[in-house]
Parts: C-alpha cells; sequence; structure tokens
C-alpha cells in the first residue's frame, strides 16, 4: 500500500498514480505537480531542466509520456452545462440522479482494501515504468569499424518496381481470369457406355424405404435426444442414468432405453465413412499398434460425398489476367503446373483419366497436460476439393486416416539407433496404410460421384501439409538439411540466385533398391544419393510422385512460427527487452492492433494468431528507435519490413506471376540487409532451413501446387480438437485409441446422417449434371468494416485531427470527391489539382 501525504489515505500502487491524476484535493494535486515535476515541459522555456535522456545522442528525442497532454482539473472550474446527446435534450432532473454528488474517483475505487481483477488489470496497463538500463557494449570488432556504426559501406537496395507498377500488380488480381482449358478432351471425362447408377444421398435412401424422414429413429424428437446425446451431450453413464429415470423414455417416445441401444442403432443402421482397422507393426522385434482405415475407401467417400458433388474438380486449367495470356494466375491445386503435367503424362497412357490429388497431413499433438500424453495423428483430403472447402473443419473435408505409433523409444539410450528406429516405424506404418494407392495411382479405379456419373480415377500423392521434423522424417533428410533440394547444411543461408538441384529421385531409388543386400552398401550407396539408410520408404514406387517436390508452403511453421519468431527474437536482442516492453506499453488503444500490457518479450507457446498480432505492430515499435551507442538503424528496419511484407505476399490467396515477382523482391531485401544482426553479435550465420526453403522453393511450390492458403497447417492444427482432443476427453484414458476411434465414428455418423435427413425434408432435390467446373474467382475482395453502433454520433474536423491523428483527413476527402466527381482522371498529378478546387465548408 502507498501512503497519500495530501489526504492521509491509503491506496495500490495503481490506485495511488490514478487518485493524484484525477483528485480534486489541492493538497493531493500539487503532491502529484512534485512528482512528475521531473518530466520535460514545454519546449519554449528555457529555464526548465532537461528531463533524462537515453543515451548519448538522445536529446531530442520525446519522452513517451507528455504532461502537457494531461487532462487539468481545476477546482475553480465550472463543470460543463449539459447540452443533450445523440438521442436528444429531453431529459429532466430525475435521469441524473445516478451521478449523485461529485467526489473523488479515486474513493470509489479504493473504497474497498481488497482490489478486484478489474483493478488489478489496470494496475497492469498502467503501472510503474523502470528505468531504461544503459544497452550492452556492442562487439569490440563492431565498435573498431566506424563505417558499421555510421552505415558506410554498405548499400540498400533500390525497389525493383516503382509504386504504380506495384498497384497495378495488386489491380490484376481483381480482373476476371482467362480460362485456357486442358487441350486433351478425354481428360476427365465419364467413362463411355456406363450408366449413370444411384449414389450419394439416394443410395443411402434406399437403406430407408420408410416414409418417415427421422428413420432409423421413430420421430423428430427420438433423433433429436440421439444428435444431442453423442455431440453435445454427457458421458455413456451420465446419459444412461437420465433415461433411467421412470417415465423419461415414454414421455419423449424414445426407441432406446440406455446409451448400449443407442449404439447399437447408430453402428448398425446408420451409414458412415469406413471403420477403423488395428494392426501390428513390427520392426526390428518390437510390435507397435497403429488404427487406420482403408485409404481407397476414404477417398471414394469424400469424392461420393453429395455435399461436395456440385464442386468437385476433375481437369486442370491454366488461368490468365491478360488477354494476351502472358501472366498467370494460381489460386486453386488446379491451377498448378503439377496438376496439368501429370494429366499430360497420363492421358497418354490411359485416356479418359481423371486425377485425384492426396493432400496428407501429420503432426503430433498433445491431448492431455498431465503425464505428456500424446497422439500423432494422419489426416487425408483430396485437391478436386476446391480450398475454400477444405479450409471449414464444418464442411468435414478432412478425414482422419490413421493414428500412428506416438511412443519416443526411450527404452532405447543410443540417439542413433533411436531415429533410426523412429524413422522405420513411421515409414512402416505408411506403407502399410497407403499401399494401396500404388496400383490405384498406375492402373485407376473407378469410383462414382454423387450424382452417379463414374469415372476412372489414379489417386495420387501429391502434397504433404507437415511441419519441418515431419518433412526431414517423410523424405528421409538429416536435420538441418533441405528436403527438397541438395544445398549443403552450411550454404543454407545463402540469398544469391543460384539454385541447387533438387534431390535426384531416379537414383534415390535406386539406392533404396539395395536394401534387402549387404548392409555396408546399402548404407554407403543411400550416403551418396543424399538420404539416409531407411527400409523401404512409404513413397518408394508411387506413380508420378517425387516426394522432395510435395513439399508445400506453411504460412503456420515455415513463416509465423519459424522466420516471424526469429525476426522477433532478433528485434528484441538488439534492442533491449526493456525498451521493447515500454513501448508495447505506450502504444494507444487501437481497434486494429492487440493491445500488449506486458510487453512482449516474456510471452511464451505463442499460437500463429498472436504471433500476427505482434507482426501487425513489430515495425512500428522500431521503426524510430536508435541502436545502442549511435548504431545506424536502417538496415535493421529494412530486413524486417522485408519479412513482413514477404509475409502479407505469402498469405495472398491468388498470385499471379506478377505478385510471385514482388515476393522475389521482398526476399532480395532482407538478404541484402540481414547482415546487420550479425554485425550486432546477435548471429554468426543464416542456416535456418526454413528460410532457405522460403527463398530457394517458396515461388516454385506456389507454381506447381498453387497458393499457401491450399496448406496452410493452421486448418489442420484445428482438426486436432475435433479428431483428438474431444475424443481423447470422451475415453476413461485405458485403452484410449480404440475408444476414441468408436467415439469418431459414431460422431461422423450422426452428422452425416444430420445433413441426409436435412435434404430429405428439402424435398431431395436433384444433383445439377453434368457437373459445372469450378472456377472460383480469387478471393481478394476488400471488405470494409465499420462499427454499427459507434460511440459518438458527429465529429469536426479539428477533432478528428486532435483527438483521433487523422491529421490529413480534409486533403484525403477532397481527393475522394476529386475522384468521384471525375472518374476520366488517370494521373495523381490531375488529381490533386481537382482537389485543391474544393472547398469544403464544415
Amino acid at each position: 500500500m502507498v501512503h497519500c501525504e495530501g489526504c492521509g489515505r491509503e491506496f495500490t500502487l495503481g490506485g495511488y498514480d490514478r487518485h493524484l491524476k484525477l483528485t480534486t484535493n489541492q493538497a493531493c494535486a500539487e503532491l502529484y505537480e512534485v512528482i512528475h515535476g521531473y518530466l520535460p515541459m514545454d519546449d519554449s522555456s528555457d529555464d526548465e531542466e532537461p528531463g533524462p535522456v537515453f543515451g548519448s545522442d538522445a536529446e531530442d528525442v520525446p519522452m513517451p509520456f507528455d504532461p502537457e497532454h494531461e487532462p487539468e482539473h481545476d477546482d475553480a472550474e465550472d463543470p460543463m452545462p449539459f447540452a443533450g446527446d445523440f438521442f436528444g435534450d429531453d431529459y429532466v432532473e430525475a435521469d441524473f440522479d445516478w451521478m449523485g454528488d461529485q467526489q473523488d474517483a479515486a474513493e470509489i475505487w479504493d473504497a474497498d482494501d481488497e482490489s478486484s481483477d478489474e483493478e488489478e488489470a489496470d494496475d497492469e496497463e498502467d503501472q510503474w515504468e523502470p528505468e531504461i538500463p544503459v544497452h550492452a557494449e556492442l562487439p569490440p570488432d563492431v565498435l573498431a569499424n566506424p563505417r558499421v556504426l555510421n552505415n558506410e559501406g554498405h548499400h540498400t537496395v533500390d525497389d525493383a518496381f516503382s509504386p504504380a507498377q506495384r498497384r497495378d500488380m495488386e489491380e490484376a488480381l481483381h480482373r476476371p481470369a482467362r480460362t485456357v482449358p486442358f487441350p486433351i478432351g478425354t481428360a476427365g471425362k465419364p467413362l463411355p457406355n456406363r450408366e449413370v447408377g444411384v449414389a450419394g444421398y439416394k443410395r443411402f435412401s434406399r437403406l430407408f424405404r420408410r416414409r418417415n424422414p427421422w428413420a432409423p429413429f421413430q420421430s423428430r424428437i427420438d433423433w433429436a435426444v440421439a444428435r444431442w446425446a453423442k455431440l453435445r451431450g454427457p458421458g455413456s453413464n451420465a446419459f444412461t442414468e437420465l433415461l433411467k429415470i421412470e417415465g423419461v423414455p415414454e414421455a419423449l417416445g424414445l426407441s432406446y432405453r440406455n446409451s448400449t441401444e443407442l449404439n447399437k442403432l447408430i453402428d448398425e443402421h446408420i451409414p458412415g465413412h469406413p471403420r477403423f482397422r488395428r494392426r501390428e507393426i513390427v520392426v526390428g522385434g518390437e510390435a507397435f499398434e497403429v488404427y487406420f482405415r482403408d485409404v481407397i475407401e476414404c477417398i471414394r467417400a469424400l469424392y461420393g460425398d453429395t455435399e461436395f458433388a456440385r464442386y468437385l474438380v476433375f481437369v486442370p486449367e491454366q488461368h490468365y489476367v491478360d488477354d494476351q495470356l502472358t501472366i498467370r494466375l494460381y489460386h486453386d491445386m488446379h491451377t498448378g503446373d503439377w496438376w496439368w503435367d501429370t494429366q499430360e503424362a497420363i492421358e497418354k497412357k490411359c485416356p479418359h483419366a481423371t486425377i485425384i490429388p492426396i493432400i496428407l497431413s501429420s503432426d503430433k499433438t498433445q491431448v492431455t497436460l498431465f503425464r505428456n500424453k500424446t497422439a500423432y495423428p494422419l489426416y487425408m483430403t483430396i485437391g478436386n476439393i476446391p480450398k475454400h472447402i477444405r479450409r471449414m473443419p464444418s464442411q468435414r473435408a478432412w478425414v482422419l486416416l490413421a493414428y500412428l505409433p506416438a511412443s519416443r523409444m526411450s527404452h532405447i539410450t543410443n540417439k542413433a539407433a533411436r531415429r533410426r528406429v523412429v524413422a522405420n516405424v513411421y515409414h512402416a506404418c505408411l506403407r502399410r496404410i497407403l499401399s494401396p494407392l500404388k496400383d490405384a495411382g498406375l492402373d485407376g479405379t473407378e469410383m462414382s460421384s454423387a450424382d452417379g456419373v463414374v469415372r476412372r480415377t489414379h489417386p495420387l500423392v501429391a502434397a504433404l501439409s507437415m511441419d519441418y521434423p515431419e518433412q526431414t522424417l517423410s523424405t528421409g533428410q538429416k536435420a538441418g538439411e533441405c528436403p527438397t533440394c541438395e544445398v549443403p547444411a552450411d550454404k543454407l543461408g545463402d540469398g544469391s540466385e543460384f539454385q541447387w538441384p533438387i534431390h535426384n529421385i531416379e537414383r534415390i531409388n535406386k539406392a533404396l533398391d539395395l536394401a534387402d543386400g549387404p548392409p555396408t552398401e546399402f548404407r554407403r550407396a543411400c550416403s551418396e544419393a543424399g538420404i539416409k539408410p531407411i527400409y523401404k520408404p512409404w513413397w518408394q514406387g508411387f506413380p508420378y510422385c517425387n516426394i522432395f517436390l510435395a513439399i508445400t508452403p506453411d504460412i503456420l511453421h515455415q513463416l509465423l512460427q519459424g522466420l516471424i519468431m526469429h525476426i522477433i527474437a532478433w528485434v528484441i536482442l538488439a534492442y533491449g527487452a526493456a525498451e521493447i516492453d515500454a513501448r508495447c506499453r505506450c502504444m494507444p488503444p487501437n481497434h486494429g492492433a492487440r493491445f500488449f500490457a506486458n510487453g512482449i518479450t516474456t510471452l511464451s507457446h505463442l499460437t500463429g494468431r498472436e504471433r500476427q498480432d505482434i507482426c501487425r505492430i513489430l515495425l512500428g515499435l522500431i521503426i524510430d528507435l536508435p541502436l545502442p551507442n549511435g548504431a545506424s538503424p536502417d538496415r535493421l528496419v529494412l530486413a524486417v519490413r522485408a519479412v513482413l511484407d514477404f509475409l502479407y505476399l505469402a498469405e495472398y490467396p491468388a498470385h499471379t506471376s506478377k505478385t510471385l515477382a514482388l515476393m522475389d523482391d521482398a526476399l532480395r531485401h532482407f538478404h541484402t540487409n540481414k547482415s546487420i544482426f550479425i554485425e550486432l553479435g546477435i548471429r554468426s550465420n543464416f542456416n535456418i532451413p526454413k528460410l532457405h526453403w522460403i527463398t530457394k522453393h517458396w515461388r516454385s511450390a506456389i507454381e506447381r501446387v498453387g497458393t499457401s492458403d491450399n496448406y496452410d497447417t493452421q486448418y489442420t492444427e484445428r482438426l486436432h480438437i475435433d479428431f483428438t482432443k474431444d475424443a481423447y476427453r470422451a475415453t476413461n484414458h485405458k485403452d484410449e485409441f480404440r475408444q476414441m476411434t468408436c467415439w469418431l465414428e459414431r460422431k461422423e455418423k450422426v452428422m452425416q446422417h444430420e445433413r441426409f435427413i436435412a435434404w430429405r425434408l428439402s424435398g431431395a432435390p436433384t444433383l445439377p449434371h453434368p457437373h459445372p467446373a469450378l472456377q472460383p474467382p480469387p478471393q481478394t475482395t476488400t471488405h470494409l468494416s465499420m462499427t454499427k453502433h459507434p460511440s459518438v454520433a458527429s465529429v469536426s474536423f479539428g477533432d478528428l485531427v486532435t483527438e483521433y491523428g487523422a491529421t490529413h483527413f480534409r486533403a484525403a476527402m477532397a481527393r475522394y470527391i476529386a475522384r468521384i466527381r471525375h472518374p476520366e482522371i488517370q494521373s495523381r498529378q490531375q488529381l490533386e489539382v481537382e482537389a485543391r478546387n474544393i472547398f469544403l465548408p464544415f
């Protein structure tokens, strides 16, 4: 507690500061002036002592707090009379009874010695700031070289594109796309001489011939209670106890009397996705348990789902944004080069082929905070479903394909042997799960979509949406190596335009064929080919599959949890944690930026969304902040800005060959200015695998399989909640995977049956036939968000400048009016001339 010498009362630290700011007590107000008198006052005063400064060259640096802008509280000043508000001025005296007598606001806040949670939050945001510590000295070699401190000898990169060129590149994304269809007419076509069959919901209808739309349940109440029990209700025992209450089943007209009967009804009478199997995979004489589904049947379920029928894409296309067909447009997977090139190769051997691109994603997740229990789910979807549907968990376009063994092999003490066993178990499990794709991908398999049209489909592994550890595990590369190309580990930080060759899949397959021969010869062949000696990787022998080119761009792990994480850490080391946190606390409230009351340096276990919030303010935190000992911050700011530019460009839902050039330009700026982190002693090199992949392979991956939002692991991370964590909570935590798979199967059946009932109640509409190919425009529409109920009815132009910081609002409004009046204006100079002639009479 803090004792106030003015009024003799005691306050908390935050309450004391508010008391001094808002008090009407003259003694307390004078005490406030004394305490805060050390702060710099009006610049025009020559008699004031200068306030404390930070560093030797900080005389002109303004303090983050200026008492000139604090509201003055004068006892002699009369309160402003009430003159009405947005709702009018017809108030009576009784309407103001709640105000009572004017009294010290701090007396109300601190009437109770016990601080509330709200007061603690206020204290957190308005706490005492420590004195900024003196920055640590720079390395001696840096101090000895004045060229580094003065930014001499370093030349920043000139922008490769002018603002007008950049604007034209961005505007091209909003133009209608010119579509070039695939030239071979038989691609993606139905098989000739095949009748349209019964599929989708119509096939389900044959299972329920009764007119009851709720079948196999007796009534709407019967179905609604069952749905609630499986999707929203308590556990099975609690539900059984509820139904044991005398008269409850009879009153509701239920066809089941306990959870067991309900489970039996769902298992036997409601169709759903393929069931899970339990198998033991033996590696090195040890058995590992794995639960998985038939991969072909899972593909058939997604391909034949009625909800996706009108959206499925069967043939590749090339999209352009200009009439000359020179500027390519990339968005969904079918606009990339991989589908086009693979379709050409298959059509030469097997006409009437329909490619089904398989997208796989796997990532370990922790299902409980205690005992460190983990699960290793493997998810799958197909590229025929557009990305805007795949991204929505409610559409259920992803299927849980398997639960892989999550054992850490802690009983193996030798680290090299443990890594070898982990890799062999992983590949043995995926080889067992995905082996049916070999023959199906090469020879094709007939599948019927929801409208009954039969096509010969070729399911091919096309993309892996995984974090770096899973990428190296799948491709057989060592940690610290690139999963795509043959770059040496000590060249990962190279920012030049030189491209290292992609891993040679043919040479690697020849080395892997020696797995059953002498171990020494096998290891030597694998080492020469550039792969770890893994016994029969799961992708070996898969048709039209180059696993090293299946790695896809990932916003979450490669950027937000990768390069952005490094940039934030380097900025904190460069400027100091105290300075960065102090600037975070001094931020004004803003609807578009998150306020970090305790700064950002102490945060841990950050999510991708939180790192995005930091990115919104990062450049503003350091834009005018000098480096310690007078070093020029220009190159550091340029490097940070380049990374942020690349992040926002990489998140585009559509790209042209021109906007991809903007990404390359941002990376060029970063690599030109990144040496500042070495000169400040923060980094010794930039051999970071994720930085290398972003620099060398990000653009080519977009050109190959579409934009990054097709494969962002933020969407599959969300699947952990539905498919793994909720399932684990529904078990008794003993033999949990068997219970998790049963729970998930029933949940999927109930959700699918819910859509089937909605289809029947809507009159069983017929799907359009033939399918219109999906050609969605790029999702680049700009949306304007405005407050529905503003806090202020009207604001004068003067207040916009002084209170809201809209310094150039008049000029901006004049330009806007001029553009509306004269839409024919093209040049900015003409627009400025017209704007000067506009008079605003307010």
